[in-house]
């Protein structure tokens, strides 16, 4: 019965979605070439404001728990779980003031218009996951980048996202690449949770009425760990907060 009234929902729901996609692609175009990143990186996140609400109006709501626990002055890598999109929408809104940068696959960045702008011209990375020799430099350059500049990286380790919010294996090779040319950074595992249930149907229809929880958990100094401990407590963590990770 859901699948069917979210039907001609989600119609309404993509059009405003794409509407606001749309007019937010010339905006972030004129604050990067006429006012720079500061005024660009505005028009980012109140795009993902916006794309927050047109979400609230298919039921979604969210509870993000521990962005004051954060380190500040400090590069920060965030370790997330990863089960949609709306993951990346959320993160970008609600851990604003870190500036978040994220290691997405290259072919997020053409064809969709405001979201292949920002990832070409916002400070995030794009690799191709079927040459992996190309992500290393990609990676380290990302990982300098925050660590002079004093922002964020966000990376998911399980590769592709769960459909069923069920957690995948986390791979090393990215996180071991950024704290090593970040020395100075802190990771914050960050468990989500329900995002998945959005896209359940697939991308069409919708999901209904979901709750999303953002947790991020406490600050490990890179400087303070070996990486394999770094990496093991890492996962741990991450995946004890998510939901279908318990059930198991």
């Amino acid at each position: 019965m859901e699948k069917i009234i979210s039907y001609p929902i989600s119609v309404i729901y993509y059009l405003l979605f794409g509407l606001c996609l749309a007019v937010f692609h010339p905006i972030q175009w004129i604050c990067l070439n006429l006012f720079g990143y500061q005024a660009h990186k505005k028009s980012v996140d109140y795009l993902n404001f916006c794309l927050l609400k047109c979400t609230n109006l298919i039921g979604t709501t969210y509870k993000v728990s521990g962005v004051d626990g954060i380190p500040k002055g400090a590069p920060i890598i965030f370790v997330a779980n990863h089960q949609s999109m709306y993951d990346i929408v959320a993160m970008i809104w609600y851990f604003r003031r870190f500036h978040c940068k994220f290691v997405s696959k290259k072919e997020l960045g053409k064809g969709i218009p405001s979201v292949s702008f920002n990832l070409r011209h916002g400070g995030s990375v794009l690799i191709d996951r079927k040459d992996p020799k190309q992500a290393i430099p990609v990676i380290k350059g990302l990982s300098e980048y925050i660590e002079k500049n004093t922002r964020s990286a966000v990376i998911f380790p399980e590769g592709t996202r769960s459909k069923t919010g069920k957690p995948k294996e986390f791979a090393q090779s990215g996180l071991k690449i950024l704290c090593k040319y970040a020395p100075s950074a802190y990771v914050v595992p960050v468990s989500i949770n329900n995002s998945w249930k959005i896209v359940r149907f697939g991308m069409f229809p919708v999901g209904l009425g979901n709750s999303l929880t953002f947790t991020a958990h406490k600050a490990l100094a890179v400087k303070d760990y070996k990486f394999e401990e770094l990496m093991e407590i890492t996962e741990k963590t991450v995946k004890e907060g998510i939901n279908e990770y318990k059930q198991v």
